[in-house]
């Protein structure tokens, strides 16, 4: 008896993770890098959702998002790296049918939120900027959570839709996946069938998953824009620009390379190129958020000033 299932399509029972190199002193020299950027994800996004937990000031909706999309980070980037970073410097790299599965699901769950938080952290600045007087109303606590919930939620289905389509293929051989997690696209090499409709499946669904948000994103940002120019005072605009520089800049990172790598077709795709572009929205963008996204940022610096300072509050 065969028990029913994904494993029923299947012959290969775990996969290789080529990785980067087969060099054992690049492999080296990449540990250490990733390591330290590992490390600095950690401590980045970590202290964000600390300084905004414990400073009652950051207490609104603005970095309400900010400290979701900073556990949103700090997760992505656990899901991948820790493991990349054992196969960097052993000798064993091979990852279980099982765990391919899962961890394909859950890097696909993580993303497909974030890219929805994105989105409603769009909004929240369109508010803010556009209808400053009713911010509070308008972006109530239960607005908030119903918009991050429902960002979980599309991420929890959406992932399940892709992980079916793609491990529901047999795969009988070979089991070597040129990448260094189990990524959809690269996985997908490996099946022994035609995959021209997980293309379409894919192509649609980062075109609700990546375009939709982007639309909305950028509806927001059209008005933004047409506010800030009415604003008269020149301080005043440039203080709203800047809560938005930072958004924008975090978005593009993030979604333009995760266009480029589920929305293409499977057969124009280079491993080496497949790579990078995954370095790119899965290890250096969650490195980047908290710098480019939170440090520089006069309310976090005070936050964080008051913590050292042990209650100090440092302007």
């Amino acid at each position: 008896m065969h028990n029913r299932g994904w494993k029923n399509h299947s012959s290969v029972t775990e996969f290789i993770l080529l990785g980067f190199s087969r060099n054992p002193r690049t492999n080296w020299i990449l540990f250490f890098l990733f390591f330290f950027l590992y490390l600095f994800t950690v401590l980045g996004n970590g202290l964000i959702v600390t300084l905004i937990r414990i400073d009652a000031r950051l207490h609104t909706p603005m970095y309400f998002f900010l400290s979701i999309l900073s556990m949103l980070d700090l997760s992505y980037a656990t899901t991948t790296v820790p493991q990349m970073l054992a196969h960097l410097v052993s000798k064993n790299k091979t990852i279980s049918y099982t765990g391919c599965v899962i961890q394909m699901y859950i890097f696909l769950t993580l993303g497909i939120t974030e890219t929805w938080i994105f989105a409603a952290m769009a909004y929240d600045r369109y508010v803010a900027i556009c209808y400053p007087l009713h911010y509070g109303v308008k972006m109530s606590q239960t607005l908030c959570i119903t918009l991050v919930a429902s960002s979980a939620l599309c991420g929890l289905i959406c992932a399940l839709v892709y992980t079916v389509f793609a491990m529901n293929l047999p795969y009988c051989g070979p089991n070597e996946i040129n990448h260094f997690f189990c990524e959809i696209p690269a996985v997908l090499k490996l099946a022994c069938a035609d995959t021209s409709l997980n293309d379409q499946v894919d192509f649609i669904l980062g075109f609700i998953l990546l375009l939709i948000p982007l639309s909305l994103i950028l509806a927001s940002y059209v008005r933004i824009f047409i506010a800030i120019l009415r604003i008269r005072s020149t301080q005043g605009r440039m203080k709203a620009f800047s809560t938005c520089a930072s958004h924008i800049t975090v978005v593009t990172m993030f979604c333009i390379p995760c266009m480029v790598m589920y929305m293409r077709p499977g057969s124009e795709a280079t491993p080496e190129d497949d790579k990078k572009l995954a370095l790119f929205y899965n290890v250096i963008s969650a490195f980047l958020n908290p710098i480019i996204y939170s440090l520089r940022n006069k309310d976090v610096k005070r936050a964080f000033f008051k913590l050292i300072g042990r209650g100090e509050d440092t302007p």
